[in-house]
């Protein structure tokens, strides 16, 4: 098992840096390129979600990340302490959103789902929110005949 925690200030400019970390971080999977698109946007969708909906840009809030691998299965947690989730289900539905002013407003959870093999969302209004999210990276390998 390999395992990594990020904590990082709640601003925009962080996304790229946090995507990047974790793309380094599955290389020893050896991801295909479609896998490591995938895990890219999942990240950029949740730190993304935890900056602009759980802080509300707040830049003096942090974002915690949690990354472990074990064999083939990449798990990671982004963690706010942020506005809450007052109803989880209506969150998850495709297109709703608390800001419609956002480009792609209302896809995040859908998107983080459909490339994710589990996807889990916990959180408490006035208490933050909680991804979880398990990405199974296939054995790449050529056979040798």
């Amino acid at each position: 098992m390999n395992k990594i925690e990020l904590k990082f200030s709640a601003i925009i400019e962080n996304e790229p840096f946090v995507r990047t970390a974790i793309s380094a971080f599955i290389l020893p999977l050896n991801p295909t390129l479609d896998e490591l698109s995938e895990v890219k946007t999942i990240i950029s969708e949740a730190v993304s979600n935890a900056i602009i909906h759980g802080y509300n840009y707040d830049s003096s809030k942090d974002v915690y990340l949690k990354a472990k691998i074990t064999e083939n299965l990449l798990e990671v947690t982004i963690q706010d302490y942020g506005v809450g989730i007052e109803n989880i289900e209506q969150a998850l539905k495709s297109s709703f959103t608390t800001r419609p002013d956002q480009e792609h407003a209302g896809m995040g959870f859908t998107i983080m789902k459909t490339f994710s093999d589990k996807f889990d969302v916990r959180s408490q209004k006035d208490i933050g929110t909680r991804v979880t999210i398990t990405k199974i990276f296939k054995k790449h390998y050529q056979e040798v005949q």
